[in-house]
Order: structure tokens, then sequence, then C-alpha cells
């Protein structure tokens, strides 16, 4: 009797072992949408609460048997919140380890270089993962990059992440700088560097773009740059067309043809290579340059070189007004208005 008790008991648990072992490796649920369930375990969360969505969602098909397994496999104190795309018909080991690992949804928020203030908040508020208001920061107060977020963070939160990230970049570059620079204040490098973020895209001329403007300012020459005429006039949304005489002439703040020294706030968000390069500028004496027709610029010491690389500019123009795509084709960079003091 004893031995039929001992043998009965040994079947029971073969088979419990047989059926632990199955519910752990054999496909659970199908999704009910797609390839895959998406669920968020918040923060804080319980076992049980966690166990609980998960079988209110579908993923696994027992909450308790999901309990269990994750206490014999001691990932019990390891589950990580935040926001799972379960694959469908994922088995319960492979839900198991997904949540351990930390396997979360990744979602990004990316802010480009020269994107004024105004425009970057533009672009928080239109992610849909995000949640919350946002007022404008200072202009410049923000380091353009890629960022991650979760689901459902606040955007006030990720904003702050954005401009603490300018402020760790701005210790560490400052202490290295050049010697002798033209500006006292690590917000005054940024400003300058807004505008050289804005006055070239390639990544190689900032150092040669930030020269010259280095070179003025030591000079007592204005700077003459077109993107601060377009700020000044419309916080930095494009005109739309080319800056116009009338447009040049406006006495605004942000006009560095009327002025010498620095506009009184960068013109936008400038990147850490715009950054470092005003920190550590090229060593030229050049103090004029103008688009060259192939995506860049040609630089120039002297007004007779900038004269001649602006006819050699105008070339390109006429070049491409007589050709047939003309009408089509991009221009590849600002010419510089002749004034008084050139550019």
């Amino acid at each position: 009797m004893a031995g039929s008790a001992v043998t009965t008991l040994f079947v029971a648990l073969a088979v419990l072992a047989l059926w632990s072992v199955w519910s752990y490796f054999s496909p659970g649920p199908a999704a009910r949408h797609g390839a895959s369930t998406t669920v968020i375990l918040r923060h804080g969360a319980s076992l049980p609460e966690i166990a609980s969505d998960l079988q209110t969602q579908g993923v696994v098909r027992s909450g308790s048997v999901f309990m269990a397994a994750t206490q014999v496999t001691r990932a019990a104190r390891r589950l990580k919140a935040g926001e799972y795309a379960f694959p469908s018909r994922a088995t319960l080991g492979q839900v198991i380890e997904m949540i351990r690992d930390g396997r979360i949804v990744r979602h990004y928020v990316t802010i480009p270089e020269g994107l004024t203030s105004a425009q970057a908040v533009a672009v928080l508020m239109a992610n849909p993962v995000l949640t919350g208001q946002v007022t404008t920061p200072p202009e410049g107060s923000i380091l353009p990059e890629t960022y991650e977020v979760e689901r459902g963070a606040d955007r006030s939160a990720v904003l702050r992440r954005m401009m603490a990230a300018r402020d760790r970049l701005l210790a560490q570059l400052w202490p290295d700088r050049r010697p002798g620079l033209p500006f006292r204040t690590p917000e005054e490098a940024v400003t300058l560097a807004s505008i050289v973020e804005k006055e070239t895209a390639l990544p190689s001329e900032r150092p040669l773009v930030a020269a010259v403007f280095i070179n003025r300012l030591e000079k007592g020459i204005p700077l003459a740059s077109d993107p601060t005429i377009v700020y000044g006039i419309t916080g930095g949304t494009p005109l739309g067309h080319g800056i116009r005489q009338s447009e040049l002439e406006q006495q605004t703040a942000y006009n560095t043809y009327h002025f010498t020294g620095l506009p009184p706030t960068p013109i936008c968000n400038p990147g850490r290579a715009a950054i470092a390069a005003v920190l550590d500028p090229a060593q030229t004496d050049d103090l004029y340059f103008v688009a060259n027709g192939t995506g860049g610029h040609s630089f120039s010491a002297t007004m007779a070189e900038h004269e001649k690389n602006v006819e050699h500019w105008r070339e390109v123009e006429r070049e491409r007004a007589d050709a047939p795509s003309a009408s089509s084709a991009p221009a590849p960079g600002p010419l510089r208005k002749e004034t008084p003091n050139g550019r």
C-alpha cells in the first residue's frame, strides 16, 4: 500500500515536472494583433502585477505559472520595468528572459544641429511617445544629438537632459580652449558656434569658418553673417528667398553687417563639432569666404583674393542659370554680399 502511494507520488511529480518543462519551452499564445504584443511594465510593479498584466494582454497563459517559473529560475527579483514587444507565440522562457535582461523597446528623439530652441521644442511636441508640455528654453541651451527616451517620458524631463548634456560638453571643452580667444565666457563661445553651425554643413570647414570669424572679432571687423540677418528678421525661420538689400539694412540686434562683435544671443543650437571648432579654430589669416560651387567655400586672407573667389562663384551661377536643369538645382551655399567691410 505504501509502495503504491510512493509510486503514485513519483508519477505525479514526474508529470508535474514534465508539464513545467513543457510550459516553459512550448510556444505561448498567439499575438492578438500583428506579429507581437506590446506591454508596458511600470516601475515599481510587484511580481503579481506583472504576471497579471502579461496574462491579461495574452502574452502568457497563466500568471501563476509565470510567477512560479520566475521563482524557480531566480528571475523574480531581476525583472525590469519598461515597454516590451513580445513576439507572437513566445515561450514562457523567452518572456522571462526578455524581462530579466531588460530587452525593452527603444525609442529615440533626434535634435539636428542648427535647430532653434523653438524648432527643437516642436520636435519634442511632435514625438508621440512623449507626454506633457514644455516651454521654449533659451537659444543655444540644447545639445543637438539623438537621445533615447521611454514611452510616456515627460517632455520637460527630456529637455532638461538635453540642456544638461550641453552644459557637460562646455564644462569638458572650455578649460582646454585655445588661449587668447576673443570671447570671455562659454555662452559667448556658444553664440559664435551657432553662427559657424549655420554657415557651413561641412565638418572639415567648421574650424576654417570659426577662424574667419575669430580673426574678424580680433580685428574689430563686423562678422557680416547672413544667418544672423535671417534670425533677426524671422527668429530662425527661413526667409524663403535670398536676402534682399532692404533686409540687410534692417536695424536688428542681430544684424552683424552693422555692428562689430557678437550678437546678443546664439542664433541656433550648435552641435558639439561647431562648439569644438570655435574653441580650437584653424590657424589661418583668412578674413573672407564665399561659396565655391561644390557645396563648400573658398577662403581668403585679402580682399583681392576674395574678389577673385566671388567672381568664380558668379561664373558658376551664370553657368547654372544657362543649364537646362538650373531651375531645379539647389544652390551650393550662400553668396556673401559685398559690403564696405568685405565678406
